[in-house]
């Protein structure tokens, strides 16, 4: 995977003689000189030093979040949406711990940002002082690199390469630790700094003669399947994608990562694989005889048992990674390199590998895949309790918004309907937690990506468990005007977990109830709780009022709006392939995948 590098401003030229500046100051300005605009952050007395120069900077907007993961997810969500780099400042201690999830989710994501800590006095360091924390030691498992910094000199190098490495080769998090005395010390700040990265040299340009094996692969594939990764998107690659596809002529599927890589109403797109994927890209993947995968790492949600994945297909994986190349499937052709490079360069000797009438005829193919999308369209039932379908509500929102909305969903069914159910043409629509699952995900990264694009409609897709992890940031969202929409998707449960509970537990639901939105027990009201931070709030419980309610959203730009939508717990997410399982266990996915059209 990478990142689209030209998005990335370059340090000016030094000219005359360094000031000397605070390392304060110097976090500030390295700030400002590398192009950054806005930052995500809550003070504490160990980075209370930066936050004096920034009061001063009229560069930077700095937005004060109400917990330190909001800014993480801020931050992602800002990344996410725009192609550039986020940036999360958070104090040592707590303040510093309270970023590890988001930083666990952009490093499992592939997400460019930067986290600036703050940090106890370096003489106080390993004493257990008061909110010391090693994190630098606890990040570094979950960052491409993490720095600590306790030299005001080194200041303007460190934060430099913190984003020459966030936003370059395979994109992730970086963290920059500061003491508070580098913070308060004085050094001449010399710009642009001298960066050093020793072994750091991603690999864009790929081997000619690993490019002509794909393609010659590929052209004589009676089945190729095109198994798309979000790789796709952080590389920007989407357009170099469409014409390779178009090229080749070969179906494609997206990840839950690479929604809007390729456009949903493209008539080679088979949608998303994976357990809760269409049939159609499910068994493509699974009876291909060749996958050319771009940008993804075979994902256990993909493959399900992976012994057993695609056992008749050899592999091209495509991947700026090396890491990832035969982590989990052998490839037979592997490809180290951009993908936006890459992908130009395989549309090239495809087309010479093709010449003349020598490509496969995938007739066959097609017909058999068009038969499965025929017999088995993305469908639900409507619930038999009476209240509503939550596809039916999720629908509704892609639909009045359209495909240049900016769609960021928490973790769960709803996270799962909102890929399957709204139709996504272009990248960056869709933001949401794949690799390490993270609830409470949506609020915050709708709230960055917002910020972001402030003229895109934006909004966060949420189940009511998630929405309580981290509603509190519709707080900064009123006070700085940031007028994202909020969609509950109130099912009074831990709706995912409850649905494995019935398939798997015998219906044992052990504290799966929240009592959110059924009956007369609402804890907490969400309508009550939206109109405490300031916010437009609503309530629906009637298919028929959906539809105002979303316009009223979609009319509202004054402020955050909440809409409590109040919808069955007993829909499911299908199709469903179970954990452990083989995809071969067509059966199974056959039986749960509704082969009616939706009910309106």
């Amino acid at each position: 995977m990478s990142f689209d590098t030209a998005a990335v401003p370059r340090p000016p030229a030094r000219s005359g003689s360094a000031p000397i500046l605070t390392g304060a100051q110097a976090v500030v300005r390295s700030l400002e000189l590398l192009g950054v605009t806005d930052v995500f952050g809550l003070p504490g007395g160990a980075i209370l030093p930066v936050y004096d120069p920034l009061m001063d900077s009229t560069e930077l907007r700095h937005i004060l979040v109400r917990h330190e993961q909001g800014a993480g997810h801020a931050a992602e969500g800002y990344a996410s949406a725009s192609g550039r780099t986020g940036v999360a400042i958070a104090t040592s201690g707590p303040g510093a711990t309270n970023l590890v999830t988001a930083i666990a989710d952009a490093y499992m994501d592939s997400v460019p940002i930067v986290c600036i800590t703050g940090q106890v006095f370096s003489t106080l360091m390993g004493t257990d002082a008061f909110q010391e924390a090693d994190i630098v030691g606890i990040t570094m498992p979950i960052t491409k690199h993490s720095f600590l910094v306790k030299d005001a000199a080194e200041i303007p190098a460190a934060i430099a390469a913190a984003f020459e490495i966030a936003s370059t080769g395979r994109p992730g998090p970086v963290l920059v630790d500061v003491t508070k005395d580098a913070q308060q010390a004085e050094a001449p700040f010399i710009w642009p700094p001298k960066i050093d990265l020793p072994g750091y040299r991603p690999v864009t340009k790929a081997h000619g003669k690993q490019i002509q094996a794909a393609a010659q692969l590929l052209a004589t594939a009676k089945k190729p399947v095109l198994y798309v990764g979000g790789g796709v998107i952080r590389a920007n690659a989407s357009a170099e994608l469409l014409r390779f596809a178009e090229s080749t002529g070969a179906p494609v599927v997206t990840t839950l990562m690479a929604r809007g890589a390729f456009p949903d109403s493209h008539p080679q797109q088979l949608g998303m694989p994976g357990m809760h994927g269409t049939v159609p890209a499910v068994l493509a993947l699974q009876e291909a005889d060749l996958l050319v995968s771009l940008g993804a790492r075979f994902d256990d949600r993909v493959t399900g048992k992976a012994a057993l994945f695609a056992p008749n297909a050899k592999v091209v994986h495509v991947d700026i990674d090396p890491a990832e190349i035969s982590k989990i499937r052998a490839a037979d052709v592997p490809i180290v390199g951009d993908l936006k490079d890459v992908l130009v360069d395989l549309d090239a000797a495809y087309a010479g590998a093709s010449s003349g009438g020598a490509a496969a005829d995938t007739t066959e193919w097609w017909s058999y895949l068009d038969g499965l999308r025929t017999e088995f369209p993305l469908g639900y039932t409507q619930p038999s309790d009476g209240l509503m379908s939550p596809q039916y509500v999720i629908s509704r929102i892609g639909e009045l918004t359209g495909p240049e909305g900016v769609y960021a969903a928490g973790v769960g069914q709803h996270q799962m309907w909102a890929a399957q159910f709204i139709k996504y043409e272009r990248p960056n629509a869709w933001l949401n937690s794949g690799g390490a699952g993270t609830m409470g995900y949506s609020v915050p990264a709708a709230m960055g990506a917002k910020v972001a694009e402030p003229d895109r409609t934006v909004w966060a897709i949420d189940g009511d468990g998630c929405f309580q992890m981290t509603n509190q940031e519709l707080a900064t969202c009123v006070i700085n005007n940031i007028p994202i929409k909020v969609a509950i998707i109130n099912n009074s449960s831990l709706g995912m977990v409850r649905q494995w509970q019935t398939l798997f537990y015998d219906g044992r639901y052990s504290n799966t109830n929240l009592n959110t939105g059924h009956g007369s027990i609402r804890v907490p009201d969400f309508v009550k709780l939206a109109e405490a931070y300031g916010c437009l709030a609503l309530r629906v419980e009637k298919e028929e009022d959906v539809d105002a309610a979303i316009q009223t959203a979609l009319a509202t730009n004054d402020r955050p709006v909440v809409i409590d939508f109040v919808v069955s717990a007993d829909a499911m997410v299908w199709p469903m392939v179970p954990q452990g399982v083989s995809n071969s266990y067509v059966q199974y996915a056959r039986e749960h995948a509704p082969s009616f059209d939706q009910e309106d």
